[in-house]
């Protein structure tokens, strides 16, 4: 497990891209075969990428987490990227295609991820936060989701909203997941952008073009940087900061929050040209 540092907003502002992108980017979550891992102290949350191939791979407890299993004092919601796959937890199996979701409680035990194919594997993302309540393991497909429509293809931002893990959707003790896909001919997400003090971000961008990118706007919103990004990367978003990015084409990307509360409204807007 990889342990992440970020910083302050006052330090943000004299930071090199360089430094940027090795603080709030997480560029190789994905390894073939692989469980990677990454904690970051915003929030505490946890980011995980988990590509099984010809065995089951098994999402066991930590030294840095000083404790024998990963969900001991913990909750985890999972989306499936790739092919279809089987999660199973405390014997209980879960097949999981392409954008499903699974959140797993807090006491969970015994958390393995597996693909019904070696040569086509399923491809995992996670996003875990403490808990302090148990919820129940809840499976959905993206056909539960709520969908919620915004923008306009003028304005370059239609795109469709889903949410699985919230108030109204899967219960959990404090995550919020979801998946957001951008219309052919609209590449911006989150904009006119936001921030909110009561929890903080991650997105993990994904379906974008081998040849194309998501330009990632960070940063206090009147002072903005940028992180260029690639496909399967995710950035985290500490409270003070604006989420916001364009691509060079239409995208999706898995939002996900946790913090003091789990409404989705609960944002502090931002005009425009208040990033002026």
């Amino acid at each position: 497990m990889e342990i992440r540092y970020t910083t302050d907003a006052d330090t943000f502002r004299r930071m090199t891209s360089s430094e940027l992108r090795k603080m709030f980017l997480v560029e190789h979550l994905f390894q073939d075969g692989g469980l990677n891992l990454l904690y970051t102290e915003v929030d505490r949350a946890i980011l995980g990428g988990i590509v099984p191939r010809a065995k089951a791979l098994e999402l066991k407890g930590s030294k840095e987490l000083a404790s024998e299993t990963f969900c001991e004092r913990r909750e985890v919601g999972i989306v499936n990227l790739g092919a279809p796959g089987v999660l199973e937890v405390d014997g209980q199996s879960y097949e999981m295609d392409s954008q499903d979701c699974l959140y797993i409680g807090r006491g969970s035990s015994s958390i393995a991820f597996s693909s019904l194919s070696e040569e086509k594997p399923a491809i995992y993302y996670l996003l875990s936060y403490p808990a302090h309540a148990n919820y129940p393991t809840t499976h959905a497909r993206k056909s539960d989701a709520e969908p919620v429509r915004l923008g306009s293809l003028e304005t370059s931002n239609e795109r469709t909203i889903y949410k699985y893990i919230h108030p109204g959707g899967i219960q959990s003790c404090q995550l919020a997941l979801g998946v957001t896909e951008l219309a052919p001919g609209s590449v911006w997400n989150t904009m006119p952008p936001h921030t909110h003090e009561r929890r903080t971000e991650v997105y993990l961008y994904f379906d974008v073009p081998e040849d194309q990118a998501v330009i990632h706007l960070i940063g206090p919103p009147q002072e903005t940087r940028h992180i260029i990004m690639a496909n399967q990367q995710a950035v985290i978003s500490p409270s003070w900061s604006i989420h916001s990015g364009a691509g060079t084409t239409n995208y999706k990307f898995i939002w996900g929050m946790g913090g003091e509360n789990q409404t989705f409204d609960d944002m502090d807007h931002l005009e425009i040209q208040g990033l002026l």
